[in-house]
């Protein structure tokens, strides 16, 4: 292995070989990157840092620490089963665009400076929007264009904030940044762009439902992870990231409630987990941190795991409304039961992953005395396993007998959703196995009898509570609808805006053609009157009529020269 390089340039190289091999090369090679940058990843030696000079910076492209090494670590296990997840797709393009996205994420948790971050940043965003137009239909055209543009937007940020810190600072040094200056605030707006922070987090529900089946999982392993890994990197500690996190883990229950796209359900659901994490890094202490990135991790595992079986019965059925679905169970049973699995786990259920990363953060959060936000975080919790660990499998899998019949999930698609279900298990029932990799020595003992009593209260009295919603008809029904939430402003603010001024200019643009035509056919009209053939100037005159007017000028001329 070479020591300095960075397993990103595996997962380039890869995607840059794969149009040019046959099928079944391209499947190997797509299975065998992943494979071989965690391989790299371990063999190399961490204090080589693989230091570029750039003019008077220096350019970090290896930085292997315990932050970084958790993330590259996960996002190479995410990388291998997504690769085995979408190996029936035929289309070449999304397995580049996958091996992009996931070399472009791997590359930015190991860069040790902004310049670095900055160049990856923006190649996820071009990689990832592929994986939305591959869809091939106008909706994903469009989303995928509002999707680029507001990414984008968050490179630029971190570019302007990196020029102006770089000029601050004389250094270009990616590490623990405080706000109080124009450059940490444009970097700090920029990650949470990215992070999906309230009112800047509509791209998430906009785009990830309308990505292929295959891309919304790379979308949701990769994406809003990486803005974790650069929070806690940049901004752990900081309090602003509390009542943020707070306000994500609470908001999106109520969309999540009544969305009838299960894909969109997914969106909203991974909006409230990123919330869990934003909260942990705000409080900044060494469990809180631990908490965070467990959590990251294992939102990986149980959120891939939902957006793999809703996939398979998008590609099965070709839909994921949920007043369409029903009784699929009968169909796709081992679907089903990976998907009550990764319920399971995202809700929380003890020996489920979830479980030992979320009692973490709200462990931290006691800790501190932030007792509202404890409260919000357990609101939150109810919120998920009502929206995520019921609904979901509940309106796919069983509810009413939708009568559809179909085939269970490819092979490919059942190892691939195997493989996330056992480790969502094995780190729910060993969590050591993933607290040995947390930046910070673990304390905190998630199976104690106060915690699981806790926790599993919760979920009863979440289940009764959807229960009877459903049984006396209060709960919100399956509707063929689209719910607006900030997209309000570019769907409907923004084309009544454009429609006003259109018709104000299409009235005033009226009124200004009349009047200039009006004035036009009066100036042609005048000049008419006087130089027309019986015009005033056309007409003959005699010769002392012509002089008498001279002399008259010319008397009047000099009656004021001498005057």
């Amino acid at each position: 292995m070479i020591d300095g390089l960075t397993p990103a340039v595996f997962f380039i190289v890869g995607a840059l070989l794969l149009p040019f091999l046959r099928e079944m090369p391209r499947k190997i090679l797509t299975l065998l990157v992943p494979v071989l940058g965690l391989v790299h990843l371990f063999l190399v030696n961490p204090l080589d840092q693989g230091i570029l000079q750039f003019f008077d910076y220096s350019i970090v492209t290896l930085r292997i620490d315990t932050l970084s090494l958790v993330f590259a670590t996960i996002f190479h296990i995410a990388a291998f089963v997504v690769a085995l997840y979408s190996l029936h797709v035929r289309d070449t393009m999304q397995h580049v665009a996958m091996l992009v996205t996931a070399g472009a994420a791997i590359g930015a948790a190991l860069a040790g400076d902004l310049i670095t971050l900055f160049v990856f940043w923006e190649v996820t965003a071009v990689a990832t929007v592929f994986l939305i137009w591959a869809r091939r239909t106008e909706h994903a055209y469009a989303a995928g264009m509002r999707y680029l543009i507001i990414q984008m937007g968050s490179g630029l940020l971190l570019l302007f904030g990196t020029i102006l810190l770089a000029r601050e600072t004389g250094s270009v040094e990616f590490s623990q940044m405080q706000l109080g200056s124009v450059a940490t605030w444009a970097i700090f707006l920029g990650f949470g762009i990215k992070c999906a922070f309230p009112l800047l987090h509509n791209w998430l529900q906009d785009a990830y439902p309308e990505a292929t089946v295959t891309g919304t999982v790379a979308l949701g392993s990769f994406t809003t992870k990486l803005a974790i890994y650069a929070l806690a990197r940049g901004f752990a500690g900081e309090s602003l990231l509390i009542p943020i996190g707070a306000v994500m883990t609470a908001f999106p229950i109520f969309y999540a409630v009544i969305e009838n796209d299960l894909r969109r359900v997914l969106a909203y659901s991974l909006n409230n987990q990123l919330g869990y994490m934003v909260v942990g890094i705000g409080l900044g202490t060494e469990m809180a941190i631990n908490g965070a990135v467990a959590h990251a991790v294992n939102n990986i595992l149980f959120k891939g795991l939902l957006f793999m079986s809703v996939g398979a019965v998008l590609l099965r059925t070709g839909t994921a409304k949920g007043s369409e679905l029903g009784g699929l169970y009968k169909s796709m049973p081992w679907t089903t039961g990976f998907c009550l699995v990764g319920a399971a786990s995202i809700s929380a259920f003890p020996l489920f992953a979830g479980f030992v990363s979320k009692g973490m953060i709200l462990a931290a959060t006691a800790e501190e005395g932030h007792w509202i936000v404890w409260l919000v975080l357990l609101f939150g919790s109810a919120g998920v396993f009502h929206h995520s660990g019921i609904k979901i499998p509940y309106f796919a899998f069983f509810a009413h007998d939708s009568g559809i019949r179909c085939r269970e999930a490819p092979m490919n698609m059942l190892w691939a959703m195997g493989i996330m279900s056992v480790l969502c298990i094995l780190i729910g029932v060993f969590p050591g196995l993933l607290y040995g990799m947390l930046p910070y020595p673990v304390t905190f003992i998630p199976y104690t009898l106060d915690h699981v009593v806790t926790q599993m209260q919760l979920l009863l009295f979440s289940a009764l509570a959807f229960t009877l919603l459903m049984r006396t008809g209060i709960y919100p029904p399956e509707l063929r609808s689209t719910n607006l939430d900030t997209d309000w402003f570019y769907r409907r603010l923004i084309p009544v805006c454009t429609g006003f001024f259109e018709r104000l200019r299409d009235a005033v643009g009226v009124k200004t053609v009349a009047a200039g035509k009006f004035l036009v056919q009066r100036a042609i009209g005048l000049i008419y009157h006087a130089h027309g053939p019986h015009g005033v100037l056309a007409r003959t005159a005699p010769i002392s009529i012509t002089v008498l007017w001279v002399a008259v000028l010319l008397a009047a001329t000099l009656f004021l020269y001498y005057l």
